[in-house]
């Protein structure tokens, strides 16, 4: 009896951590990690939808910008701030994934939290990055990240065509690791509308 209950205790546990993609209604709701810093999502039937996520455009104050710009795209979302050390370290790896992938039809979006305008926007500009950010100081946009944990910064979130969470990187990314997931994700055939 006492090893069923203990068979049964580790169960939940399990449950408890494991990884989901969406519930019911097909939206994204982060699920834990099982202890992994990146989660792939596959196949791709099984994908949580991410609402749209926007905010005010880092280096055009007044200007949105949201995911939903990139319909039929696949975008990468980047969760940086100019003052993590990480996030200095993987710039120049996001910038060499985004200039490769961009005739495949891919969009990078970064998301600057707990940050000040100025320090952002010297950040963007000293480091040359080719893709727009939002300027988003309380992360709100994170927001439609359902039970993401909003403190993992940095962080990068591959959407696939339909806007579907297809891989979550929840740690400083090299391009070695995240070419060979964007490219997979571009390849994936386009989903019938």
């Amino acid at each position: 009896m006492r090893a069923v209950l203990v068979l049964l205790a580790g169960l939940l546990l399990v449950a408890g951590c494991s990884l989901s993609s969406g519930p019911a209604d097909g939206a994204f709701v982060f699920g834990g990690t099982g202890g992994r810093t990146t989660v792939t999502y596959d196949p791709p039937a099984s994908r949580g939808v991410l609402p749209p996520v926007s905010g005010e455009s880092l280096l055009e104050p007044g200007r949105q910008l949201s995911t939903a710009d990139y319909r039929g795209q696949v975008v990468v979302l980047n969760v940086w701030g100019s003052w993590c050390g990480p996030c200095r370290a993987e710039a120049d790896a996001l910038d060499q994934v985004a200039l490769a992938s961009a005739p495949q039809g891919v969009q990078f979006l970064g998301i600057d939290v707990r940050d000040q305008r100025q320090a952002a926007a010297d950040f963007v500009r000293d480091r040359g990055v080719v893709y727009p950010s939002i300027y988003d100081p309380p992360g709100r946009s994170l927001l439609a990240l359902r039970g993401y944990p909003r403190n993992a910064v940095p962080s990068t979130i591959v959407l696939d065509r339909s806007h579907r969470v297809a891989a979550v990187f929840l740690t400083a990314v090299l391009a070695s690791d995240l070419q060979p997931v964007v490219d997979r994700v571009a390849a994936e055939p386009v989903p019938a509308s």
